[in-house]
């Protein structure tokens, strides 16, 4: 039986976006710009992945420059790929705000290997988005334009329907932010995909906003994903 860290490397290997795209925004694919991201995220998934188990589903908006969109794994930093997961990756270094709030929960959670095991995390729209801001790239979300979120809800769809064959608990998922959510239940009346939808905040803004109350936010990640 094909083991889990196969399907996930082998839907990563594949991706592509060849669909059009509002003026002004452009899709970002780590695993084209950088054969190190390849190499890394297969070590990451055959670590973690290597069996045909079960897992819970949380949810991303879409990877940040800096995350997975360098690492290929979701809301993974080089430095917490390396400290954490033990992987090191020589091209890059990054430091992302939301992977120092997930790795934090992790650790309490009971470990990266524990976490791991009971969990998948992915983004409907699987690779980075940028939009032009005076003059440079910044990171945008799927939903950041209207135009282009209708561009992209049918690609998502289909990725969405991918990770759920990987072998997803579909009877419950975990939806990371508040507007992502939203949009989700959007596709999830579309495409019939998930029973029950739990919503989450977000590790950004937890991490920017409500940092002084971190430990309520872990508290409620670790209580909602062990139940």
């Amino acid at each position: 039986m094909e083991n889990l860290a196969d399907k996930i490397i082998e839907f990563n290997k594949k991706l592509t976006y060849n669909r059009k795209l509002p003026e002004d925004f452009m899709v970002l694919n780590p695993y084209l710009d950088n054969a190190e991201t390849i190499e890394v995220m297969q070590k990451f998934y055959q670590k973690y992945y290597n069996d045909s188990n079960q897992r819970k589903f949380i949810i991303g908006i879409n990877p940040s420059r800096h995350g997975a969109g360098v690492t290929g794994v979701p809301f993974t930093d080089t430095k917490r790929l390396e400290s954490v997961c033990g992987i090191k990756m020589t091209s890059a270094y990054t430091h992302e705000v939301s992977s120092v709030f997930i790795y934090d929960m992790i650790e309490q959670y009971g470990g990266a290997e524990a976490f791991y095991n009971d969990i998948y995390i992915n983004s409907p729209f699987p690779l980075a988005i940028v939009r032009k801001s005076k003059g440079s790239w910044i990171n945008a979300n799927y939903y950041d334009d209207k135009v282009l979120f209708n561009e992209v809800k049918d690609f998502m769809i289909d990725s969405l329907k991918k990770h759920i064959s990987l072998n997803i608990d579909t009877s419950e998922v975990f939806i990371m932010g508040k507007k992502n959510a939203d949009f989700i239940s959007k596709l999830n009346d579309e495409a019939d995909l998930f029973e029950k939808m739990t919503v989450l905040e977000h590790p950004r803004y937890i991490q920017q906003y409500k940092s002084k109350e971190k430990q309520l936010y872990i508290d409620k990640y670790i209580l909602a994903l062990k139940k």
